[in-house]
């Protein structure tokens, strides 16, 4: 089996592929200070409930945000799975051709995003991620990865309200029933939501154009599910969509 890790900002998720059927997946907070041993216990009590073993688990996949945890999942592979772990970056094959001014800015879980939606999705796409920072990047019919538009995560820009303005509560991200609020939290959630609504829709429109007037769009993330019951611009969900793109990197590299 092959044991697939986004080490993300926020979130870390871990998905169990047998072959290309993906069996479990896991979402935990992302934590620095936790050592490779902290995180196995994580896994030790993780896996089971899927009945799966750590030994039933060959190879590891990773891709990495958060530079002082690299390491960290490195030594986890090793140690736990005794694997060298793949870790995605120069000098492995990915599939993707990076046609930016400077590729190695380009995230590594963005690559994976890259990756899956090319091989799972025909045509241009472009992919929106709503993680700690929402981005919207856009790839080609050959599966180029052009460039991309990034803004503030929502939940970002939630907790900058929040800690920039004494009066304005923390709120829960959910679609209120009006634009209009009639107090503060659902005049909050509509700023939010139907705002972050109204941005995707404006650069996805123009991305479009830019992309010769067609392309598919694939949103993935947190908090995609929430954002595209509000908008008909987005044709499919994908909550995994990072972890499929690093089994099919996998593949490439074996």
């Amino acid at each position: 089996m092959l044991l697939a890790i986004d080490v993300g900002n926020t979130n870390i998720a871990f998905g169990v592929f047998e072959g290309e059927k993906m069996r479990a997946t896991w979402n935990v907070a992302t934590d620095i200070n936790k050592t490779a041993d902290e995180y196995a216990v994580l896994l030790l009590n993780l896996l089971p409930r899927q009945n799966v073993a750590m030994s039933d688990v060959d190879h590891v996949v990773i891709c990495c945000v958060v530079p002082p945890l690299e390491p960290i999942f490195e030594e986890l592979s090793k140690r736990y799975f005794g694997s060298s772990p793949l870790i995605v970056g120069a000098g492995v094959k990915t599939g993707v051709r990076i046609c930016t001014d400077n590729p190695r800015e380009v995230g590594a879980d963005r690559v994976a995003n890259v990756a899956a939606a090319h091989r799972l999705y025909s045509g241009p796409v472009i992919v929106i991620d709503f993680g700690t920072a929402t981005t919207v990047d856009a790839i080609s019919e050959e599966g180029d990865f052009l460039g991309a538009a990034i803004a503030p995560g929502i939940r970002i820009a939630s907790e900058a309200l929040f800690e920039r303005a004494s009066k304005l509560p923390r709120i829960e991200l959910i679609a209120p029933q009006n634009a209009i609020g009639r107090n503060t939290i659902t005049a909050m959630q509509s700023g939010l939501i139907f705002g972050y609504v109204g941005l995707i829709e404006s650069l996805v429109r123009r991305i479009r154009q830019e992309l010769g007037g067609k392309a598919r769009v694939i949103a993935t993330g947190g908090l995609a599910d929430i954002i595209a019951k509000e908008t008909k611009i987005v044709d499919a969900v994908n909550p995994h969509l990072t972890l499929e793109g690093l089994r099919l990197i996998h593949e490439m590299n074996r």
